[in-house]
């Protein structure tokens, strides 16, 4: 499928991108030598400029290979690159998917992710038709917890040591959310 723009109010979801209107690999940089953010965000690595770009390469793969739909998650008058957002794991014949986010560290508290991540909800049920979304996280992630309470998620299960965090293992809760939960 061809990357699709939303308007979510007061951000915009675009495609990442590398292209003479916007470079998003300085901020992927940025983001991904946060502390914080390389302690929750363990799938993928971003250390330099080149591997910002294959990230964005990467991103750009998958959703010509429907496999997940990515959005850079922007300022509606600069551009600039806030954070991301996506559906990942899609299995359109199932009508299911993971939703993935995070925000960089300076635009963090502000509502952003919340108002990004249930345009991508609503993407995704009605453009996707999709019929469940799953969210997991470490169960010591506050502000992935608050997201997923404000954007009708429900606890489904906690898995015990799923995830290796600071070198120890930590619980990891999963979260879903139907096609018919009405938003918070």
């Amino acid at each position: 499928m061809e990357p699709v723009e939303i308007n979510a109010g007061t951000w915009y979801l675009r495609g990442l991108r590398v292209d003479r209107a916007f470079d998003d690999r300085p901020a992927l940089v940025a983001a991904f030598a946060d502390a914080d953010h390389r302690r929750h965000v363990t799938d993928d690595a971003v250390e330099d400029l080149d591997s910002a770009g294959a990230y964005v390469a990467r991103r750009a793969e998958e959703w010509e290979r429907d496999s997940r739909c990515s959005w850079a998650v922007a300022d509606t008058v600069s551009g600039e690159m806030l954070g991301e957002v996506g559906l990942k794991d899609l299995d359109l014949a199932r009508g299911t998917a993971e939703l993935a986010c995070w925000t960089r560290p300076e635009h963090r508290g502000r509502g952003i992710m919340t108002t990004a991540a249930l345009a991508a909800l609503r993407f995704g049920f009605a453009g996707l038709g999709l019929r469940r979304v799953a969210f997991r996280h470490s169960a010591d992630n506050r502000a992935a917890h608050r997201l997923a309470e404000k954007c009708g998620f429900t606890v489904d299960d906690r898995l015990p040591g799923a995830a290796v965090v600071d070198g120890g293992r930590q619980d990891v809760l999963v979260w879903s959310r139907q096609a018919s939960t009405p938003e918070s």
